[in-house]
């Protein structure tokens, strides 16, 4: 497996893993995650302004065995984000997404992403590494608790008519 930086030529082949992860997070709260038509679309500039933001951090898997053509299989998209000025933390990376094809997990692709993304911003020196997880996902909230998070605010909802 080959972990770098993504490309703007990986960005066709990260689309249909946006499109996954949209879906996946409609199915379990249409409520927070009621998209646009088409998010995929709307995601790619911005996907592509990534590749070029030296304080982005834009990785992809690639499974790079002789048994096929190299494919892209996973993926993961951080940026770091401006604090409000009345903390003493001025920036944080936030990990927006994180996906690994359901045939490709369990392999520890997924917390290779998250490790090299930790590298990535402790050598920007960036103090802090923040991310949201859907309360159903249980999977996700174990690899990033082993990979050293911790939870530290619940978000609410309410919907008003």
């Amino acid at each position: 497996m080959l972990i770098r930086p993504a490309t703007v030529d990986d960005i066709p082949a990260v689309l249909p893993m946006v499109t996954k992860i949209c879906a996946l997070h409609q199915e379990w709260d249409n409520a927070k995650y009621g998209f646009l038509p088409d998010p995929e679309q709307r995601y790619q500039p911005w996907l592509i302004a990534q590749t070029k933001e030296p304080k982005s951090v834009f990785m992809v898997a690639e499974d790079d065995t002789p048994r096929h053509p190299p494919q892209l299989v996973a993926f993961l998209i951080a940026t770091t984000e401006a604090e409000i000025p009345i903390y003493q933390i001025q920036e944080y990376g936030f990990i927006h997404d994180l996906w690994v094809e359901p045939d490709y997990r369990h392999t520890g692709i997924g917390r290779l992403l998250v490790k090299r993304a930790i590298a990535q911003f402790n050598q920007m020196g960036v103090q802090q590494i923040r991310l949201d997880v859907a309360v159903a996902n249980e999977g996700a909230k174990r690899l990033f608790q082993s990979c050293g998070f911790r939870f530290s605010i619940s978000e609410m909802l309410i919907e008003l008519s």
